[in-house]
């Protein structure tokens, strides 16, 4: 990782001066270190310096196969890498997103999509946690999914938490489209802050969306904005009762509301299960901090999905 990466994850990349800031009758602060190192900025010049951005996508398509599922069609770029641990041959076929820019900050785009054509198995997941880190003003980052789940098909999106550290500005939305009888489990979870670090998010600008189709026609539609002091926010008894941490998981396919009875026996005090359509069962959890959050969101997607995580979530 270069000394500039490095820099970026901790949200304060020091990128090298244009030309025409390179001139030698400016203040000392603005010249090379005493040692030959980076230049220095100061006000004068950080406004006229273009930060570092990150930029991938990626788009995968995957079909029955020998009795499992096979990658039909891959293309990937920049930052944004899809792994594929090996699985048996007749199980779903894992993806594994990567962003090997470390996280994201303000003006960062990634864009995944993925298809699951007639009769596929296939489940998405994270090599990690996502970071948001802090953003300076102007453009936030920006995360779009967009899945394709087509008849007799099942597609999972199971990526492990996005953590959001103070003065983080993020964009996602998550499409779903389902087709005929196709199968979805979906989990958004987030975590504001790092609890066990003294951590706490003061300063958030966060655009959250969910949709999902089937058909063409819309089953479910879920939205989350959150601006301003996150921290007391969620302090509200009844925005998130103090809590650190939240998850959505969302299971679209046949006859998915019959689950609801058995997924309110299987949640804590402050989750919530409910039925919105007879084929989508939705469930709200709330946490005091990210390891709380898992110990109820690992049973529950693993009863869901009927079969162990993907080997991400165990590590």
């Amino acid at each position: 990782m270069s000394a500039c990466e490095t820099g970026r994850a901790k949200g304060h990349c020091r990128p090298a001066l244009p030309p025409d800031l390179a001139d030698p009758h400016r203040p000392a602060q603005n010249s090379r270190t005493p040692d030959g190192g980076e230049p220095i900025l100061d006000e004068s010049t950080i406004g006229r310096v273009s930060a570092q951005r990150a930029r991938g996508s990626a788009a995968l398509a995957v079909a029955p196969r020998d009795g499992g599922t096979a990658i039909a069609a891959l293309s990937q770029s920049g930052s944004a890498k899809l792994l594929f641990p090996r699985a048996p041959r007749d199980a779903a076929l894992d993806a594994v997103w990567l962003n090997t820019a470390g996280g994201l900050t303000g003006g960062d785009t990634f864009q995944l999509s993925a298809e699951a054509r007639p009769g596929a198995r296939l489940r998405l997941t994270t090599q990690a946690a996502e970071r948001i880190y802090r953003a300076l003003p102007g453009a936030p980052g920006a995360m779009t999914t967009q899945l394709s789940v087509g008849h007799g098909a099942i597609g999972h999106w199971l990526p492990q938490e996005t953590i959001l550290f103070d003065a983080a500005a993020l964009t996602r939305s998550l499409r779903v489209d389902l087709t005929g009888d196709a199968a979805f489990l979906g989990c958004e979870a987030l975590i504001f802050g790092r609890r066990a670090m003294g951590e706490r998010v003061r300063d958030l600008r966060l655009s959250d969306r969910i949709d999902v189709t089937r058909d063409g026609r819309a089953v479910y539609a879920d939205r989350l904005r959150l601006s301003g002091d996150a921290d007391a926010q969620l302090s509200r008894a009844f925005v998130g009762g103090g809590a650190g941490a939240m998850a959505t998981v969302i299971l679209a396919r046949p006859n998915a509301g019959d689950a609801v009875d058995t997924l309110r026996a299987m949640l804590p005090a402050n989750a919530g299960a409910s039925a919105p359509t007879e084929d989508v069962a939705v469930v709200r959890l709330l946490a005091e901090d990210g390891f709380e959050l898992r110990r109820s969101l690992v049973p529950l997607l693993t009863h869901l999905a009927g079969a162990p995580l993907p080997r991400p979530w165990m590590i």
